[in-house]
C-alpha cells in the first residue's frame, strides 16, 4: 500500500508539471496573391535579378562590414550562450572546495573544559554535488524559452540582412540614377555651349539681335545651373551608402563607390504565376521573430507558474577533514554527507502571483504583436505589389514621352536648318527632351526600388 501511495503521489505531481503544448496561432490568410510577384531566388541572393556585378560586390561589402548586421550577429551569439546556460541546469553541479582555519576558544564559556586546547586548526577538502529535480518543468520551460529566444534573434538577424540588402539596392540605384542625370546634363550643357558659340558668331555678323543672344545665354546658364544640385545630391548619396557599407571614416571621406553607368536600360520583371500561396509569407524573418517571441513568452509563463510548486534539491559532499594539514588525506580523515530538501512557497506577499500575472500579460502582448506583424506584412506586400506595377507604368509612359520628344527635337532642328523655325524652338525641344530623359531615369530608379521593396516585403 505504501508503494501504491508513493507511485500515485509521484504521478499526481508529474501531472501538475504538465504545461499546455504551444501551437502557432491560427490566422485568417488570403488564399493567394492578388497579383504576380518577382521570382524567388533559390540561393537567397534575390538582388541578382538586376544582373549588375557591381551591385553584387557592394552588397557583399555591406554584409561584411555593416554595423547593424554585426550587432545582430552578436546578439545571436549571446542567445546561443544563454541556451547553453539554461540547458546546463539539467545536469548536476560539482564543486571542489578547500578551507583552512585557526581558532581560539574562550575559557569563560560553558564549553571550555580543562585539558582541551584553547587553540586548534581545521583543514577541510571536499567535493560537493548539487542537483535540482525538475519535477514541475521549471528548468525545461526555461530552456524552451531560451531556445525560442535564440530562434527569434536568428530571425532578427535575417531581417536586418534582408533590410540591409534592400536599402543598399535602393541607394545603389539612386547613385546610378544621379550619375546618369549628371552625365546627361553635362552633355546637354556642351551642346548648348557649342550652339551658343555659333550664335555669337551670327550676332557678330549681324544676323541675330542682342535680344536673341541674351536669351540663348540665359537658356545655357539655366541648364548649367542644374548640375551643382545633382552633384551635391550625388555626393550625399555616396556618403550615405559608404556609411551603410560599414567603411572606415577615412574611406567614407576619401573613397568612392564604383557603379555601372549604362543608358537606355530596360527594367527586368521576372514573375511567377499569381496563384502563389500566401502562407509562404509566414517565413518572413520579422514574422518568424514575432512568432518565436510568442513561444518564448509562453515558456516564460510556464516558468512563472512552476515557481509556485515545491522545489526539490539533492546535495552530497565527499572529502577529508583534519586538525593538521599533514593528516588531511590519511586514513580516518574522510567525511561525507548526503541530503535532500523540499521547499514549498507558502507566503511571499503576492510576489509569485504577480510574477505569473506579469508573464500572462507579456504573453498577451506578444500574441498581439505577432498578429499585428502579420497584418503589417500583408499590407506591405499589397502596397509593394501595387508600387511595382504602377512604377512600371510610369516608366513606360516616360519612355514613350522621351521617344516622342526626341523626334520633336529632330524635326525642330530640321525646321531650323531650313529657316522655318528659330533657335529658340530648338532650345524648347531640347529642354523638353532633357526633362523627359531625367524623368525616365527617375522612373527606372523608382521601379527598381519598388522591386527591392517587394522582395523585402515577401521576405526575400
Amino acid at each position: 500500500m505504501r508503494r501504491i501511495l508513493t507511485s500515485s503521489l509521484v504521478l499526481l505531481l508529474a501531472a501538475c508539471s504538465t504545461q499546455p503544448s504551444y501551437e502557432r496561432p491560427q490566422v485568417e490568410l488570403p488564399a493567394a496573391w492578388k497579383e504576380a510577384a518577382p521570382r524567388f531566388a533559390e540561393d537567397g541572393r534575390w538582388w541578382r535579378i538586376y544582373r549588375d556585378q557591381e551591385l553584387d560586390k557592394v552588397i557583399e561589402e555591406a554584409f561584411a562590414g555593416n554595423a547593424d548586421l554585426v550587432i545582430a550577429a552578436a546578439r545571436v551569439d549571446e542567445a546561443r550562450a544563454l541556451v547553453a546556460e539554461a540547458e546546463s541546469f539539467f545536469f548536476p553541479r560539482v564543486d571542489a572546495q578547500a578551507s583552512g582555519s585557526r581558532q581560539q576558544v574562550s575559557t569563560r564559556t560553558a564549553t571550555s573544559f580543562p585539558g582541551i586546547p584553547r587553540q586548534y586548526s581545521d583543514y577541510r577538502a571536499t567535493l560537493n554535488l548539487s542537483y535540482e529535480v525538475d519535477l514541475f518543468g521549471r528548468l525545461r520551460a526555461g530552456a524552451q524559452a531560451a531556445r525560442a529566444e535564440l530562434a527569434a534573434d536568428e530571425a532578427a538577424r535575417e531581417a536586418v540582412r534582408l533590410a540591409l540588402a534592400a536599402q543598399v539596392v535602393k541607394s545603389y540605384f539612386a547613385l546610378r540614377a544621379l550619375d546618369e542625370q549628371v552625365e546627361l546634363t553635362r552633355r546637354t550643357v556642351l551642346l548648348r555651349e557649342e550652339a551658343l558659340g555659333l550664335q555669337r558668331k551670327r550676332y557678330d555678323a549681324g544676323v541675330i539681335s542682342e535680344f536673341d543672344l541674351r536669351q540663348l545665354e540665359a537658356e545655357t546658364a539655366a541648364v548649367r545651373a542644374q548640375l551643382p544640385p545633382l552633384q551635391r545630391e550625388r555626393e550625399r548619396e555616396e556618403a550615405a551608402l559608404s556609411v551603410l557599407l560599414g567603411r572606415t571614416p577615412k574611406q567614407v571621406f576619401e573613397s568612392g563607390i564604383t557603379v555601372r553607368l549604362s543608358f537606355d536600360e530596360q527594367p527586368e520583371a521576372a514573375v511567377v504565376p499569381s496563384g502563389l500561396p500566401s502562407e509562404l509569407l509566414l517565413r518572413r524573418p520579422d514574422l518568424v521573430q514575432a512568432e518565436r517571441g510568442l513561444a518564448a513568452a509562453n515558456a516564460r509563463l510556464a516558468v512563472a507558474r512552476a515557481e509556485m510548486f515545491p522545489s526539490i534539491a539533492l546535495t552530497a559532499a565527499l572529502g577529508s577533514e583534519s586538525a593538521a594539514l599533514a593528516n588531511l588525506f590519511k586514513s580516518g580523515a574522510g567525511i561525507g554527507a548526503v541530503a535532500a530538501s523540499v521547499a514549498q512557497p507558502i507566503f511571499a506577499g503576492g510576489r509569485l502571483e504577480a510574477q505569473s500575472a506579469a508573464a500572462q500579460a507579456r504573453e498577451r502582448a506578444a500574441l498581439a504583436e505577432y498578429q499585428q506583424a502579420i497584418r503589417n506584412a500583408f499590407g506591405d506586400v499589397r502596397a509593394a505589389l501595387s508600387a511595382q506595377s504602377r512604377s512600371r507604368e510610369s516608366y513606360d509612359a516616360e519612355s514613350t514621352r522621351a521617344t516622342a520628344l526626341g523626334e520633336t527635337l529632330r524635326l525642330a532642328r530640321l525646321r531650323y536648318q531650313n529657316g522655318v523655325a528659330s533657335q529658340l524652338d530648338v532650345i524648347d525641344a531640347e529642354r523638353g527632351l532633357l526633362a523627359a530623359s531625367v524623368a525616365r531615369i527617375e522612373a527606372l530608379r523608382a521601379h527598381r526600388a519598388a522591386v527591392a521593396d517587394l522582395f523585402r516585403a515577401l521576405g526575400g
